[in-house]
């Protein structure tokens, strides 16, 4: 009999706390979001990108449905679809953010009544960058495409990005046909302020310092960063001129440690070599926990 090499992954946290917070997340993060695109995107006649962005077009070209319950409507064969191919816990948290959205868009009459058509683009952005990646920290999403990258790139590993590139890139192209250039051009820049935005959100709590000490006083070095509460791992290195073998500190910690860590390894050391690198996450005991829809 061949040995299963399978591993068990935990069962979904459905505690109420669990629960608790991300409803939360995705009641402020949805209300949020649909403040931009009702105060902003519509008076100016903004096309967001995305599906959202698909049914505001479809309202400026047909006025036949409001762009909130288009938005409804369209996302119902992609609960379908993620139903099936994620998890029903996520499409629980997904179909409640479409509802509250919806919501929020009808039936909340929002207006900021900026002029300028630059200023519009730029806060409608910014506004919806927040929104979603609040939304995004939670077990759900905005529901629209977050649907369908989920899916695309658990089940075929294409990267999300270039999906909601191809994507927009058409919807933008249709665009053309019902807007003037100005306003397409303004529904791009709303495209890229909420990208950088929504980044910026998803990596705030999440980013991380790796760090790559070489010096000679490293266990010296390895006990105080344990002292401060952080873990330390020593990496084999050999040096490619002297071929002398020797230990490197392998850390990880965050922009308010850093300094100090950096004065604690110069004063013991001060030929020490400090490398920080950025990474955007790191998983495992100690830091966040694993995202499982």
């Amino acid at each position: 009999m061949q040995k299963n090499d399978s591993v068990e992954c935990a069962a979904p946290d459905w505690t109420f706390s669990s629960w608790a917070w991300n409803i939360l997340l995705i009641t402020v993060g949805t209300i949020v979001m649909a403040l931009g695109l009702k105060a902003i995107a519509a008076p100016h006649n903004f096309v967001s990108g995305g599906i959202f962005g698909t049914a505001l077009l479809f309202n400026y070209a047909t006025g036949l449905v409001s762009p909130g319950f288009g938005f409804f409507l369209l996302n119902i064969p992609l609960f379908i679809l993620g139903w099936i191919y994620v998890s029903r816990r996520f499409i629980f948290y997904t179909a409640y953010a479409v509802v509250v959205a919806t919501l929020a868009f009808e039936y909340v009459p929002w207006d900021f009544h900026i002029k300028q058509q630059i200023y519009a683009a730029i806060a409608c952005g910014g506004i919806n960058g927040a929104g979603c990646g609040l939304v995004l920290r939670s077990l759900g999403s905005n529901g629209g495409l977050d649907i369908m990258a989920v899916i695309l790139n658990q089940k075929f590993n294409l990267g999300i990005g270039k999906f909601y590139f191809a994507f927009n890139l058409v919807l933008f192209s249709i665009a053309s046909i019902f807007l003037d250039i100005d306003q397409i051009m303004a529904s791009i820049i709303v495209v890229f302020v909420t990208s950088v935005v929504l980044d910026y959100v998803l990596s705030m709590f999440n980013q991380r310092k790796l760090v790559l000490i070489i010096s000679k006083e490293n266990a010296q070095i390895a006990d105080t960063i344990i002292d401060m509460g952080l873990g330390a791992t020593y990496l084999k290195g050999k040096g490619a001129y002297s071929g002398e073998e020797k230990d490197i500190i392998m850390t990880i910690t965050n922009n308010v440690r850093l300094k100090r860590l950096e004065e604690i390894v110069f004063c013991a050391d001060p030929q020490a070599i400090f490398i920080v690198e950025n990474t955007f996450n790191v998983l495992g005991t100690g830091f966040s926990k694993r995202k499982i829809y």
